[in-house]
């Protein structure tokens, strides 16, 4: 683990944490001695603050006492995550002597480096277990696909073992059912607050759900959100911490205000994802997916994060909801997170360009392009098929936990293709398309250092040994700089494109096994590239400094 000082960890402890009452499901994982901490507070830097604001003279006296309530509920999310990520937090924390290392816990809900493999920080502790708390520590693959019942693979069931020692299932809204009807209480009494009329049926409809685990209804009344400037996305979300299956969903919330004029720039390339959709470089089985018709493009400030997206490195960008029908129905929103984006652009991204990138080549790091790079990432997630053209069901089920990785691969090469394709149509014009593709390899430094244990990660590795294969950038012997290579990453995009795309429709998972087996690694010369990052003092990522008090709203 890598750290600045101890000031600076008692500094997000204050701003990261703010966890509400841990919810009543029980852990499996207890501690009867004190943990020693492993962690060095002399090294390199693993993360670095920034403070979650915006301009509060753009809302209302309304809209202000609407987000201390919102704030108040995603903070219930920090609890639930702690018992899926690792337990009961209390008594893990009374066991830890060091109260450097009992900040750095919060910091990664548990006892295990994020940033760093999932590699445990304090004696005494194990691995991290694939299925985090989602299932019983001591089930086989084996044991579970054995299994007849028909809500194992739901995304919002634990597997537990019953009195007789076989397995069992609980939905969370009843594992977690103080939390989550603290949570919805707190909706509600926003939505009693508002004076917008979409977002109270909005704010709702997501109460009823946090207590049923039934979303698609409070999911399509999100998509019909057209004028609201406050916003929320909150329940279990994403399936990363399930790295056993990728059938569970973790508990996150973000609390956002719209940027107006941002969103509606974004609002014109709305009209131009069929024709993307139709001109993808793949054959046209696995492009069969109509794109959803409301889909939208959206720039917000993040205001305030917990849970999931609050762990280790931190969410830019969001496209949602990952249901498939509900995306072929009622289309996603991508909601680019622009101050946290601005955050690991100046803080991470530049720095590591200063380091890494040839002196010549770096004109071409730009925030726009950072920001272009992102949002179509975003937009990619909806190209291409959510169901696989051979009968194996969902691509997220037939590839199990390769699924996100290699969604996050796709996003990543297919919104860089996008965005070429956008400078080839003119629908593009400020600076030119050299600047996406050398803030692109930059920006793969930056996400490599999030580790094996993230999906961004395994997905940077993976395209950045292909790219090192077709010869996509050049690196200096002498130097140690980079320098992209246009007609040669602009074949590697391309190719890797196609490649992805037949791999999901196919729902190829020995295929995609052996693709992360193979390029999902960090060889040396990449390992002293990255060291010399760490010893530039370059962080690997951001905690932030939140809440009503750094907005100015606790009064």
């Amino acid at each position: 683990m890598r750290s600045a000082s101890l000031a600076l960890y008692v500094l997000v402890l204050f701003s990261a944490c703010q966890s509400a009452a841990v919810p009543e499901e029980s852990g499996s994982k207890t501690a009867e001695a004190p943990y020693k901490s492993l962690l060095h507070s002399e090294d390199t830097l693993t993360y670095t603050t920034f403070r979650l604001t915006t301009d509060l003279s753009q809302l209302s006296d309304n809209q202000k006492e609407v987000i201390p309530l919102l704030i108040v509920a995603a903070q219930e999310m920090n609890g639930i995550f702690w018992q899926q990520s690792w337990g009961d937090r209390e008594p893990l924390f009374a066991r830890i002597e060091d109260p450097f290392a009992r900040t750095y816990a919060e910091v990664n809900y548990g006892p295990w480096d994020r940033l760093n493999g999932n590699k445990p920080f304090l004696e005494g502790i194990g691995e991290k277990p694939a299925g985090a708390n989602f299932y019983p520590a001591d089930m086989t693959k084996e044991e579970f696909e054995a299994w007849d019942n028909p809500h194992k693979m739901s995304l919002y069931t634990l597997v537990r073992r019953d009195s007789s020692g076989l397995l069992t299932h609980i939905y969370f809204h009843n594992a977690y059912k103080k939390a989550t009807a603290r949570a919805a209480d707190y909706l509600r009494q926003a939505a009693n607050v508002t004076d917008n009329e979409s977002l109270a049926f909005y704010l709702r409809s997501r109460a009823k759900a946090l207590e049923t685990d039934r979303y698609n209804a409070s999911d399509i009344a999100w998509l019909n959100l057209e004028d609201n400037q406050l916003d929320i996305i909150i329940g279990p979300i994403e399936t990363y911490e399930d790295q056993l299956f990728g059938y569970k969903a973790a508990h996150e919330a973000y609390v956002l205000v719209k940027d107006l004029e941002w969103s509606e720039r974004l609002s014109h390339y709305k009209k131009l994802l069929p024709r993307l959709q139709q001109e993808l470089p793949c054959d046209p089985k696995y492009k069969q997916d109509a794109i959803g018709g409301n889909a939208q493009l959206s720039a917000y400030d993040v205001i305030y994060y917990a849970g999931d997206c609050n762990s280790g490195s931190k969410t830019i960008a969001v496209n949602l909801p990952n249901d498939e029908e509900l995306q072929q129905m009622h289309g996603t929103r991508r909601s680019q997170l622009k101050n946290a984006m601005r955050a690991k652009f100046d803080k991470i991204l530049l720095p590591i360009s200063e380091v890494l990138i040839r002196e010549d080549q770096r004109k071409h790091i730009t925030f726009d392009a950072f920001f272009g790079n992102t949002m179509f990432h975003e937009v990619a997630h909806g190209l291409g098929v959510k169901n696989t053209i051979n009968g194996k069901g969902t691509v997220r089920e037939a590839l199990k936990e390769q699924a996100s990785p290699l969604e996050e691969g796709k996003a990543d090469i297919l919104g860089l293709w996008m965005v070429t394709k956008l400078y080839e149509w003119g629908e593009l014009d400020e600076g030119v398309v050299m600047d996406n593709y050398v803030t692109f390899l930059a920006g793969i430094f930056r996400s490599v250092r999030f580790g094996a244990s993230s999906a961004h990660g395994k997905a940077n590795m993976m395209r950045f040994n292909y790219f090192k294969e077709k010869g996509a950038f050049t690196r200096d012997e002498e130097s140690g700089a980079y320098s992209v290579n246009f007609d040669a990453m602009n074949v590697a995009m391309t190719d890797l494109s196609s490649l992805i795309l037949r791999l999901q429709g196919e729902g190829d998972y020995p295929g995609v096994v052996s693709l992360m087996e193979e390029k999902g690694m960090i060889d040396e010369p990449l390992q002293e590239d990255l060291d010399r990052i760490d010893a530039a003092g370059i962080p690997v990522d951001i905690v932030f400094e939140q809440g009503t008090e750094v907005l100015g709203l606790n009064n």
